[in-house]
């Protein structure tokens, strides 16, 4: 193992709360019914409520409530990114501990089907929320006689852009979480161009990728073969989205993930994602990637469009105003082209 995995492997702690996994997120968009046309007529997502100004979704495999909220705004936005923790005195113990930390928390109870929530803007930036309860959902994965789009399955993944991957995954560390795979350049001393952290036993709950932040990157959705990626793909070319799909398919090498990126009409990245493996062992060691080798973010060597490194959504604070953005002081791009 590199000295850099050592270290990433030496730097987990183990918290007094345990952070399941990612579990949900609040988008913004600025029009309801043409979003509800793409999550839920075009991808096939499950409507578990709907409001005036507000959809609940989930995937066909899922049992809680929901898994994505769609919210009508003036302006598209991620609102927050959610993660369920083991019991409810962990939500306690994760205030205590962001307290001592000088992060303000907030407590809600205003979101539809779930309990209460602790919510706080973290050291990075980031509107995270950490909850326990929801309302239970009956898992509808056996009913391909009402499947739609991929189908997409579950809630995976959220990949954030930030400008300083090894502070923001020291960050998380300290939350107990562990790493997969990372992205390194090849000088000396490397420096982090992205990292997989993990809480469940695939490889990631989270994903860092450097770049212009903190903003959102993309939302990851499990679907259950390669063949359900391609079956989106054709049938958004078929209903006229053909505009929606902005990167591949193609096949990661970091994650071995079979995806496909999309864009929703209000911009937010969806990643459609099969594929990865089983992470749950303690003794995984992470494994490293060079920046400059080309199979890492495509493993058969495809680049990929340079908006997928520029654009990424926008974040709200607890307040609601959008959070201040930052470049990065590197580019990866510079190194695969090197």
């Amino acid at each position: 193992m590199s000295e850099r995995g050592r270290a990433m492997r030496a730097a987990v702690a183990r918290p007094p709360y345990d952070i399941m996994r990612a579990a949900h997120a609040e988008l913004h968009v600025r029009d309801l019914a043409v979003a509800r046309d793409f999550y839920v007529e075009q991808l096939g997502m499950i409507v578990a409520a709907e409001t005036a100004d507000a959809l609940y979704l989930r995937g066909w495999e899922e049992r809680l409530h929901h898994s994505l909220v769609l919210r009508a705004a003036a302006e598209a936005a991620a609102a927050h990114l959610a993660f369920r923790v083991r019991e409810e005195a962990d939500l306690e113990r994760l205030a205590d501990a962001f307290t001592a930390r000088g992060v303000e928390s907030r407590w809600v109870e205003d979101e539809l089907g779930q309990g209460p929530g602790l919510r706080v803007q973290d050291p990075a930036g980031f509107p995270l929320e950490f909850f326990h309860a929801m309302e239970p959902a009956e898992s509808q994965l056996r009913r391909f006689d009402l499947q739609r789009g991929a189908p997409v399955l579950r809630f995976d993944h959220f990949n954030l852009h930030v400008t300083d991957v090894e502070t923001v995954a020291a960050d998380w560390f300290r939350h107990g979480f562990r790493c997969s795979e990372y992205i390194e350049t090849d000088a000396s001393p490397g420096r982090l161009t992205g990292a997989w952290l993990l809480r469940k036993p695939t490889v990631h709950d989270v994903g860092l990728t450097l770049g212009r932040g903190p903003r959102l990157h993309h939302l990851g959705f499990w679907v259950a073969e390669p063949m359900g990626v391609l079956r989106a793909c054709d049938q958004l070319a078929a209903s006229g989205h053909v505009a929606c799909i902005e990167r591949g398919p193609g096949r990661h090498g970091v994650s071995n993930a079979f995806f496909v990126y999309l864009r929703d009409p209000d911009g937010h990245r969806i990643e459609l994602y099969s594929c990865d493996y089983y992470t749950g062992d303690p003794d995984h060691e992470p494994l490293r990637w060079s920046a400059s080798d080309p199979r890492c973010r495509s493993f058969w060597g495809t680049r990929a469009p340079d908006e997928w490194y520029e654009e990424s959504s926008i974040l709200l604070d607890l307040d609601g105003s959008p959070v201040e953005l930052h470049d990065a002081p590197a580019d990866e791009r510079s190194e695969i082209m090197a």
